[in-house]
C-alpha cells in the first residue's frame, strides 16, 4: 500500500502537489475500476477499499483528521461556531470543501466519501442537545425559549429528512446551523449546567420527601382521631336503647341469674367498655362457643353516659342461661384520687396541659398518646380487679375488641404456678420487647428490667387474684404509677404499666389461645385466625368502623344481630 501525504507542515511548494494528487485520486475513483494485486491478482476499486479498512491501512492526513474531531467533539462546537459567525455560507461551504479535500491517500488508497459528512454530525448534535433543554424549558417558565427552539429544531429536522451524505444537505443548511447555535447558546447561558440541574432535582426529591412524612403524620393523625371517634350509627344505637331504657317500666329492668355473680367457682368474665355493639359480640361469640353456657358470668363495667344502653341492650337480649352484671365506674365510690395515683394524675394542671393546650392544627408525633381513652379511668380498672371482685378467686380479662371462636373454660383449669397474670407472650415481634414501651435512658428502668424481654398481649388475661391479693400487686401497681407521674418512664397506656406491674409474674399461656393484630395487620393467616380460641382486633381498624379492614370483618359481624330493630333503625350493616 502506498505512503501517506501528509499535509500538515507541508512546505509552500507542496500545495500545488496537494491539488494535483487531489485531481489524480478524483481521476482514479472515475475511470479505474480494477487493480493489480503484487501478486498479479486483479481486484475492484471497492475491493480493495476493504482490504485497506481490514488491514488498518486507510490514512487520512493529520490536519484533517484533527479538524473533524475537532468539529466532532461538541464542547468545541460553540467555539468554532462563534469563530465563524461572521462567515458567509459560501465560505463555510468553501472551508468544508477544503478540509473534506485533505483527506486524501496514496494512488492504493481509496478515497472515503462518508469522511465529508460532519455537518450531518453537527445537525444531529444540536438536534440532540435542543431536545435536552426542550424538557426543562417549560418547568422554567421561558415560553418564549421555547417556542423558538422549537422552529429551529424544525429547520433541522427538514434539513436532515432523508439526507445521508453532506452532499445532499440544502445550500442554506449553514445558517440553519448558526441560527441554532444561536438559541442553544442563548438558552445555555440563562439555563442550569448539570450540576445545578442535580441540585434542583436531590432538592425536590428531599421537599417530596419531607412532604410525604407530613402526609404519613397526617394520615396517622386521622387515623387515630376516626379510631376513637364514635361512629354516627353507633351513637344513634345507645340514644335508641337510652331512649327505651327510661321510657320502660321498671320492672324489666333486672337480670336473672344474679346469685352466680358472687359464686367463685363459676367462670367469671371482666369486661370494661363503653361501646354496647363491641360489648355484646364478646358476650354472643363466648357463649356460642361455650360448653356449658350456664356456667359463665360477665361482669360489664361502663360509664354513666353508656349505663342506661348497655343495660338496656342484655336487658332486651338476655344471655341464654348466662348471668350478667352492668355497672358504672361511680358505684365504685372506693376508686378516688386519694386512694389511686392515676385518677390523681388525671386530674392535674400537667395532664389538663398535656390534652387541652395542644395546637389542633399540629397533630402529635406520637396521637395515640393523646388519645382520650387515657383519661378514662375504664381503662385503668383493669388494675383494681380485686377491688372490683372481692370473693372471686380468678377472673378473665377481656377488651372489647374481641371475638372468642373457642370454649375458655379451660383456662379456668390452667395451673399459674404462683403467677398472678396468665398471657400470650409477643416474643416474635421485635415491638413488642421492652425497650419499645419503656424509657431505658432513665436509671430506674435500666436497674430494674431487662431491655430485651419479651412483651406480652393484654386483652384476655388470666388473674389469679388470690395470689394478686397475698403479693399486693395493687400496691406494686401504684408505686409505678407514682413514679411515672410526668410520663419520664413511659407514655401513657396500659400495657407498659402492666409490664412493670407483672414483671416476673406472669405465665405464659399457649400463642393459639390468643391471635392479636387484625387490627392493623393487612397479612394474617387465615389458618392461625380459624385456629385461635381469641382474635383480636388490637389497633385503629376496628372491625365496627369504616376503616376497619374488610378481609377481617366477617369474623365479628357474624355475632351481631343485624335484625334487631335498633341496629336496622341505625342503619348498622354488616
Amino acid at each position: 500500500m502506498g505512503s501517506n501525504i501528509e499535509m500538515s507542515g507541508e512546505s509552500s511548494g507542496s500545495k500545488d502537489g496537494r491539488v494535483r494528487n487531489v485531481e489524480e485520486a478524483k481521476v482514479s475513483s472515475h475511470d479505474t475500476s480494477k487493480r493489480k494485486r503484487a501478486d498479479g491478482m486483479v481486484i475492484t476499486s471497492e475491493e480493495g477499499a476493504q482490504l485497506t479498512k481490514q488491514s488498518g491501512l486507510t490514512n487520512v492526513g493529520a490536519a484533517g483528521d484533527n479538524e473533524v474531531r475537532a468539529m466532532h467533539n461538541a464542547g468545541d462546537l460553540n467555539a468554532h461556531l462563534d469563530k465563524n459567525d461572521e462567515k458567509s455560507s459560501q465560505q463555510i461551504t468553501d472551508s468544508t470543501s477544503k478540509e473534506s479535500g485533505a483527506m486524501i491517500t496514496s494512488s492504493n488508497t481509496s478515497y472515503s466519501p462518508t469522511s465529508s459528512d460532519k455537518t450531518i454530525l453537527v445537525l444531529k448534535d444540536q438536534l440532540r442537545r435542543a431536545k435536552i433543554y426542550i424538557g426543562f424549558l417549560p418547568s422554567r417558565g421561558n415560553h418564549g425559549f421555547v417556542k423558538d427552539l422549537r422552529r429551529r429544531m424544525r429547520d433541522i429536522q427538514q434539513a436532515l429528512s432523508g439526507t445521508t451524505i453532506d452532499r445532499q444537505l440544502p445550500k442554506n443548511v449553514h445558517k440553519k446551523i448558526r441560527a441554532m447555535e444561536s438559541i442553544l447558546t442563548k438558552i445555555k447561558q440563562v439555563h442550569d449546567n448539570c450540576a445545578a440541574a442535580i441540585d434542583k432535582l436531590q432538592t425536590n426529591l428531599h421537599w417530596t420527601e419531607n412532604q410525604l412524612e407530613a402526609n404519613k403524620q397526617e394520615a396517622t393523625y386521622a387515623a387515630q382521631v376516626a379510631a376513637k371517634a364514635l361512629p354516627k350509627r353507633l351513637h344513634c344505637l345507645a340514644l335508641r336503647l337510652t331512649n327505651e331504657y327510661y321510657t320502660s317500666s321498671s320492672n324489666n329492668k333486672h337480670f336473672p341469674y344474679q346469685d352466680k355473680l358472687e359464686d367463685p367457682k363459676l367462670h367469671h368474665y371482666a369486661l370494661f367498655s363503653d361501646n354496647v355493639l363491641a360489648a355484646a359480640v364478646v358476650v354472643n361469640s363466648t357463649l356460642i362457643h361455650a360448653k356449658k353456657p350456664a356456667d359463665h358470668v360477665f361482669h360489664i363495667v361502663t360509664d354513666k353516659l353508656n349505663y342506661a344502653a348497655m343495660r338496656m341492650w342484655f336487658l332486651a337480649n338476655p344471655p341464654v342461661k348466662a348471668a350478667i352484671q352492668v355497672q358504672k365506674i361511680e358505684e365504685f365510690t372506693w376508686l378516688n384520687s386519694s386512694y389511686s395515683p392515676v385518677l390523681k394524675q388525671l386530674a392535674s394542671q400537667f395532664m389538663i396541659n398535656y390534652y387541652f393546650r395542644t395546637p389542633q392544627n399540629k397533630p402529635d408525633r406520637n396521637p395515640k398518646f393523646r388519645n382520650p381513652k387515657y383519661l378514662s379511668i375504664l381503662n385503668h380498672l383493669r388494675f383494681y380487679l380485686p377491688e372490683i371482685f372481692p370473693k372471686l378467686n380468678k377472673v378473665l380479662f377481656v377488651d372489647d375488641d374481641i371475638v372468642v371462636q373457642q370454649d375458655l373454660s379451660p383456662l379456668w383449669s390452667v395451673d399459674l404456678k404462683g403467677r398472678v397474670n396468665a398471657a400470650v407472650k409477643t416474643c416474635g415481634e421485635v415491638f413488642h420487647r421492652f425497650d419499645r414501651y419503656l424509657n431505658f435512658s432513665n436509671p430506674l428502668i435500666a436497674k430494674k428490667f431487662d431491655r430485651h424481654a419479651c412483651g406480652w398481649a393484654y386483652g384476655m388475661n388470666m388473674f389469679d387474684l388470690s395470689e394478686w391479693r397475698r403479693q399486693n400487686i395493687t400496691a406494686v401497681y401504684h408505686y409505678w404509677q407514682e413514679q411515672n407521674e410526668h410520663r419520664l418512664l413511659w407514655k401513657l397506656g396500659t400495657l407498659p404499666a402492666g409490664l412493670v406491674t407483672f414483671w416476673n409474674n406472669t405465665f405464659p399461656l399457649d400463642r393459639s389461645w390468643h391471635l392479636l393484630g387484625l387490627g392493623y395487620k393487612r397479612n394474617v393467616n387465615p389458618m392461625d385466625i380459624e385456629q385461635a380460641a381469641v382474635i383480636h382486633y388490637n389497633g385503629n381498624l376496628k372491625p365496627w368502623l369504616e376503616v376497619g379492614l374488610p378481609k377481617y370483618r366477617s369474623y365479628w359481624s357474624k355475632y351481631v344481630n343485624f335484625d334487631h330493630a335498633f341496629i336496622r333503625e341505625c342503619h348498622i350493616h354488616p
